[in-house]
C-alpha cells in the first residue's frame, strides 16, 4: 500500500523483454532504502525488487501490469515516479493508493494556470468526484472538476517540480487508479 506521495524519481536504465513479461532496471538513489522482496510503486504500478544493485534496482513486470499500465512503453532513459511501501508508523499524507493500476488516461490539455485535463476511461469516470481523490502516474491528486470522463487536475508548483507530472504535454498518457474506497462502496450498494 502506498499514499501516492512521490519519494523520489529514478531514470529507466533498460527493459528486458521475456516470456513471462519483462524485467525493468531503474536508477534512483531510493535503491539505498529497498531490498528484494520489497514493493516499490512505479509510476503508479506496484512492483516487487528482484534485485538491487548500488543504485539500480530490477523489477519484474509481469504481462497483465504491461498490457493495464504504461510501464510497457518505457525505455532507456524515461523519467520514473517512485515511491516506497507505506509503514504503519507513516503519516498519511496522500490517500490510499494500491499500485493496482485500473486503466491509462490520455492528457488533453495542460493550461498555464497549472492545470491539466486528462480524459481516463469512461467506465472509471463514475468513481471519480469533485474535490475527491485519484492517483495519476502515482501522484496523489486532488480533483478540481469532472466532466463525463475528463478530470481536471490544479498541480502545485511542488508537484511539478517533484514528480514527472511537470513534464507532461498533450497527448501524455499517465497511469490511472481511481480511490479504492470508491469502488468497495460501489461493490457494496449492489450487493444489497
Amino acid at each position: 500500500m502506498f499514499t501516492g506521495l512521490v519519494a523520489g524519481r529514478g531514470t529507466v536504465v533498460g527493459v528486458e523483454p521475456g516470456e513471462a513479461g519483462a524485467q525493468i532496471e531503474i536508477e534512483t538513489a531510493l535503491a539505498a532504502e529497498l531490498a528484494p522482496g520489497d514493493s516499490v510503486a512505479v509510476n503508479g504500478a506496484c512492483l516487487t525488487a528482484r534485485e538491487i544493485k548500488g543504485s539500480r534496482v530490477r523489477a519484474d513486470v509481469v504481462w497483465e501490469t504491461l498490457r493495464r499500465t504504461t510501464l510497457g512503453e518505457l525505455a532507456a532513459g524515461s523519467p520514473v515516479n517512485l515511491e516506497l511501501a507505506l509503514r504503519a508508523s507513516d503519516r498519511l499524507g496522500g490517500h490510499f493508493v494500491l499500485g493496482h493500476i485500473d486503466g491509462v488516461g490520455e492528457v488533453r490539455a495542460v493550461h498555464e494556470s497549472g492545470e491539466f485535463e486528462v480524459a481516463i476511461e469512461e467506465d472509471l469516470s463514475r468513481y471519480v468526484v469533485e474535490k475527491g481523490s485519484i492517483a495519476l502516474d502515482g501522484v496523489s491528486l486532488t480533483v478540481a472538476a469532472v466532466d463525463g470522463a475528463t478530470v481536471t487536475i490544479a498541480l502545485i508548483p511542488e508537484t511539478r517540480e517533484a514528480t514527472t507530472l511537470g513534464a507532461i504535454a498533450p497527448g501524455s498518457r499517465l497511469n490511472v487508479e481511481v480511490d479504492i474506497l470508491a469502488k468497495h462502496l460501489e461493490r457494496l450498494a449492489v450487493a444489497r
